[in-house]
């Protein structure tokens, strides 16, 4: 039997990932606790050909030998994926906010707060990100985006092509959780210093002549698109889905975003399928 898990902290989307295969046929189950997991799963055997479930932090042992064994057991009959939805501090204590839900962790300690409890989660969901297939981090995507990701990791796009996701961040905002390579280009020249650029993005045109000028800027894209290329046929035979290549500087606004622009429409130009996000715009746009 297939056997999904879907586990990851808590705001980040589990029940929305579990409707998501519920629709395209998975039998699902919600927070079931983890020893009665491999029962479960040799029952379903009986009469389903996949299954998915959600475990989340209540539901999960203290001991990472135990979670280990009770993993390996379900390997050994089962063919098992481990999903794990993750999203960054402050999207997970927007979506609280928004929700006016208490976090799991403070309904069982309720002096804990929600930042203390989302910091708590992450260490202790730790060993499970070890036995993860597929890290998905929802801060970006919305219902329909997280849903089409999961289905197109579990069945595949009809044409095996692989889609390359080339995004911008800030790095004072966080690494994105999902991403395949990053590449910092804090090094570079940096439009932030000149007052005039200061409130303009990398999309705008101003910003694309002052750092299309720099020979430095032009030999970077070069050879970062000549380091994909190199290894995008490898990677495209690897059966996999999704590629995210991430682009960082400082606040994800000028550097970062002209480049994740070039280099996805350049892929984009050569016929791959090619989504280009911009991260980190939206903080700024928000100030």
């Amino acid at each position: 039997m297939e056997l999904i898990i879907i586990s990851g902290r808590s705001g980040a989307g589990k029940s929305v990932a579990l409707r998501a295969l519920e629709d395209i046929g998975y039998y699902c189950v919600d927070n079931l606790p983890i020893d009665l997991l491999p029962q479960l799963a040799d029952i379903l055997s009986q009469s389903q050909a996949s299954a998915a479930i959600s475990l989340d932090i209540r539901n999960l042992p203290n001991s990472t030998q135990h979670l280990d064994e009770i993993l390996t057991e379900l390997g050994n009959k089962h063919q098992i994926k481990v999903i794990f939805l993750d999203a960054d501090r402050g999207t997970l204590i927007r979506r609280y906010s928004d929700s006016r839900r208490l976090h799991p962790l403070s309904v069982q300690n309720q002096d804990l707060s929600l930042e203390a409890a989302i910091d708590a989660e992450q260490i202790q969901l730790d060993p499970l990100i070890q036995h993860a297939n597929l890290i998905i981090d929802t801060a970006v995507l919305s219902t329909h985006e997280l849903a089409e990701r999961l289905r197109e990791f579990l069945r595949g796009n009809s044409d095996k092509e692989l889609k390359i996701v080339v995004e911008s961040f800030g790095f004072k905002y966080g690494l994105p959780l999902d991403a395949d390579y990053v590449f910092d280009v804090r090094f570079l020249p940096n439009p932030h210093w000149n007052p005039s650029l200061r409130p303009m993005t990398g999309l705008e045109q101003p910003v694309i002549d002052f750092l299309a000028k720099y020979e430095e800027v032009a030999n970077f894209i070069y050879t970062t698109r000549n380091y994909i290329e190199t290894w995008l046929p490898m990677l495209e035979r690897n059966n996999r889905s999704y590629l995210t290549i991430a682009i960082g500087c400082t606040g994800g606004k000028h550097r970062s975003v002209y480049i994740a622009q070039q280099l996805g429409e350049y892929f984009q130009d050569k016929g791959k399928r090619v989504k280009i996000q911009h991260r980190s715009l939206e903080k700024h746009k928000n100030k």
